[in-house]
Order: structure tokens, then C-alpha cells, then sequence
């Protein structure tokens, strides 16, 4: 079964939640502070964290920050904040998902076996046509999956990893509408109809870096859909 490691240092929501993982047969670590679930993070190689987001000695964003620079474990986090700006700090930083407190255990359980068995890479549609070696290309802008990079004209474009997924996603279904919910749900993990505004915020930071920049228009905006993604 699965070993979680929770890192939550509010001890009744730490302990309630080892005792239900407990019961649904998963192997249980815990640790009450950053620096703590940081180090377990790397020791004992957990195949999820909940993760808090307030927390002592490091806060639940650097954890994630500094563990994504070692591991690609999936990650929960879990705050007493309900602002997207927060939801937008985490997920940048490199987490999965996202709960607000208070939540249901039901919820948060069906997340966690999303996030197991969700692939740690984008799958690539079936009839995506990537160019050699997987590097995408739409007139001067290009994409490679592999050296994790994005150029327009020889010109290098600094992305997030949620910015270069989601980009990822869209060049790969090229000329087709991606609903917001399909989005969440591949890009980020999701698989339910979540907070599509965090979508929306991403989409503006992908024109700004990209569009705005270099005087294209690359995701195109389908009224009461979604998303597109169409460049020559």
C-alpha cells in the first residue's frame, strides 16, 4: 500500500488524519514542522505528502519549493486560507492540489487516489503531432519537452512548471478547445470541476510572457468553453 507523510503542525488535524489513512490501509508518517517533513520527504521517499501550508521553521511553499528540485511526489496542500493567490503560490511552486480547511475526509481521500494514480508526465494526445524528438514548433516559437524549454526566435522564454505544462497541453492539441475542466484535470491533476479561475490566471501569465511580449496571439479564448491554442 502506498506510504503518505503528512506534515501538519496543528496536532487534532495531524492525528485525525493519520488515523483515517491508517483505516483506508496506507502507511502513515507525520511530521509537524517544515523542516522536519522536508527532511522525512527526502529519507523515506513518501509516495504522497499532505502538506500544510502554514507551517513552523519552513513554510509549506519552500518545502515544496526545495522538494521539487529533488522529487516529483505528488503533493496536497492543505491551508486555512481560501485565496486564490494562495492557490496560485502552491501550485506554482510545484503542488498537485490544493484543499482548504475545513474539508471532508471523503474529498480528501478521492483526491489522494487521483493523485496516486495519476502519471507524474503529460500524456501526449493520440493524434498530437510533436516534431522530431518531441520539440514543438509553431512559427518562431518552439517547445522542448526535454530540455524543459521555450524559445521564441532563438530567444529563451522563462516559464513556471505549470506555465510550461500548461503550454505543454495546449501546443499538443493544437487548433483543438480544451475546457477549463479538462485542463485542471490534465494539467494540474484534478479530477473534478475545481477552481477553473486558477486556469484563467495561468492563461494570463502565458499571454503576458508570450503574446504581450512578442506582439502574437497564440491562445485564443473560446466563449463558454475554454481554451485554444492556434499559431502560424
Amino acid at each position: 500500500m502506498s506510504k503518505i507523510l503528512i506534515v501538519e503542525d496543528e496536532r487534532k488535524i495531524a492525528r485525525f488524519l493519520e488515523l483515517e489513512l491508517t483505516h483506508e490501509g496506507y502507511t502513515v508518517l507525520t511530521a509537524a514542522d517544515g523542516r522536519e517533513g522536508l527532511q522525512k520527504a527526502l529519507d523515506e521517499q513518501p509516495d504522497l505528502l499532505i502538506l500544510d501550508l502554514m507551517l513552523p521553521e519552513l513554510s509549506g511553499i519552500e518545502v515544496c519549493r526545495r522538494l521539487r528540485h529533488e522529487s516529483d511526489v505528488p503533493i496536497i496542500m492543505l491551508t486555512a486560507k481560501d485565496d486564490v493567490s494562495d492557490k496560485v503560490m502552491g501550485l506554482d511552486m510545484g503542488a498537485d492540489d490544493y484543499m482548504t480547511k475545513p474539508f471532508a475526509i471523503e474529498e480528501l481521500l478521492a483526491r489522494i487516489r487521483v493523485a496516486l494514480r495519476k502519471p507524474r508526465t503529460l500524456n501526449a494526445a493520440a493524434d498530437a503531432e510533436p516534431e522530431k524528438e518531441g520539440l514543438l514548433k509553431a512559427g518562431k516559437l518552439t517547445l522542448d519537452p526535454e530540455r524543459y524549454a521555450v524559445e521564441f526566435d532563438g530567444e529563451a522564454i522563462s516559464l513556471t512548471k505549470k506555465e510550461f505544462d500548461l503550454l505543454h497541453y495546449l501546443m499538443l492539441h493544437r487548433d483543438k478547445a480544451a475546457t477549463r475542466d479538462a485542463l485542471l484535470s490534465d494539467v494540474w491533476g484534478y479530477d473534478y470541476a475545481g477552481d477553473t479561475n486558477v486556469v484563467d490566471v495561468y492563461v494570463r501569465y502565458l499571454r503576458h510572457k508570450i503574446d504581450d511580449r512578442f506582439g502574437i496571439h497564440t491562445i485564443q479564448t473560446i466563449r463558454g468553453v475554454g481554451y485554444m491554442f492556434s499559431y502560424e
